[in-house]
């Protein structure tokens, strides 16, 4: 049975990320040499199976491409059909996005003095090789969307846990909250 990490560039990036990871890095040097890592897996198109990029006509698509066994990390990429987005909502660790294939826009978020969630700053565009960076230090809550109305975009994303599992939140703009665990999409089943 062939596994996702039998994909040669995919478990190259899983090696070294956790070799990383083994040298007991701060979360800036997690941010710039994992940064790296995943800009160099990223900017080859060649390697996310197609049961792993399939978009959903309703919503996103979170497929979990690794989840290490101690969970210090996790590997996920994102399908985003046309016209689809995130609501407002954090991670609670670090995560690094790597875009690989279309474009998506991440709006940065913070509190108001009334206590609103408002957009903070510019809206960021990523395309194909761009890494971006979140964490509860550097800026935690966003939303995200598609920034292409007639394309599927897929990001990879990396986190400093098995992200399906963590306990995070959807913020609303009158700046209530809701609890959510995220869980991962089923892949398409391959076919012979």
């Amino acid at each position: 049975m062939t596994t996702l990490l039998d994909i040669p560039r995919l478990n190259d990036f899983v090696q070294a990320f956790g070799a990383l990871l083994d040298t007991g890095p701060d979360e800036a040097r997690v941010v710039a040499e994992g940064g790296a890592l995943l800009q160099a897996l990223v900017r080859h198109d060649d390697w996310l199976p197609a049961s792993h990029a399939q978009p959903d006509a309703a919503r996103y698509s979170q497929y979990l491409l690794h989840a290490d066994a101690r969970e210090r990390f996790s590997v996920v990429s994102f399908v985003w059909g046309p016209g689809q987005a995130t609501p407002i909502h954090n991670h609670t660790v670090w995560g690094l996005i790597g875009m690989l294939r279309g474009a998506e826009v991440s709006q940065a978020y913070a509190l108001s003095a009334d206590g609103q969630w408002q957009a903070d700053g510019s809206a960021i565009t990523l395309h194909p090789g761009d890494v971006e960076a979140v964490s509860p230090r550097l800026g935690d809550v966003h939303r995200v969307h598609n920034a292409l109305a007639g394309q599927t975009s897929i990001s990879i994303h990396v986190y400093g846990a098995d992200i399906g599992k963590v306990k995070r939140e959807v913020f609303f703009p009158d700046g209530s909250s809701k609890l959510f665990i995220s869980g991962y999409s089923a892949p398409a089943l391959a076919t012979a």
